[in-house]
């Protein structure tokens, strides 16, 4: 319950700054690896946190990997390992399906919006409307709220 209601305004703010600047600032990452480092000990198992740094690593390393050849942008990786840590080995088969749902409903959602007047008149300035890539932040965040949701009311 703590991680939802932790993490879930971090990502909140995320996907909104992802929409509007195209950017996911370090300090939201940061806030994120704070946020594992402090609650962590009292929330997981001591050889859960521990392999929550190396989950966090590992994701890093494919950030690095998926921004060079893959178009991805930093910021999706660092936020993508950042809150990979809170997430046990034992729940990746449920996470990455749930991503890629997002990521195909958050892509339709956002260039369907994008295309409404009404909407871009309401969110005047919005980089992402504009830009050639995705705001992957959007998808990003809203996997990991709902993961910790599943988890935090035991659906």
């Amino acid at each position: 319950m703590w991680i939802f209601l932790l993490t879930s305004p971090l990502c909140l703010l995320a996907a909104f700054n992802d929409l509007s600047r195209m950017k996911l600032p370090n300090a939201i990452v940061l806030g994120v690896v704070a946020l594992y480092v402090v609650i962590g000990p009292f929330v997981f198992e001591l050889p859960t946190y521990l392999w929550g740094f190396t989950h966090g690593v590992c994701m890093y390393l494919f950030g690095i990997f998926a921004y060079a050849f893959m178009g991805v942008g930093a910021g999706d990786g660092k936020f993508a390992a950042a809150m990979a840590m809170f997430i046990p080995t034992a729940d990746a088969r449920f996470v990455v399906p749930l991503f890629c749902a997002y990521l195909l409903g958050a892509f339709v959602t956002h260039r369907a919006f994008r295309a409404l007047p009404f909407v871009r008149r309401a969110t005047q300035g919005w980089v992402s409307w504009d830009h050639k890539k995705f705001p992957m932040g959007l998808a990003l965040a809203g996997t990991f709220v709902t993961y910790f949701g599943f988890a935090a009311f035991q659906l």
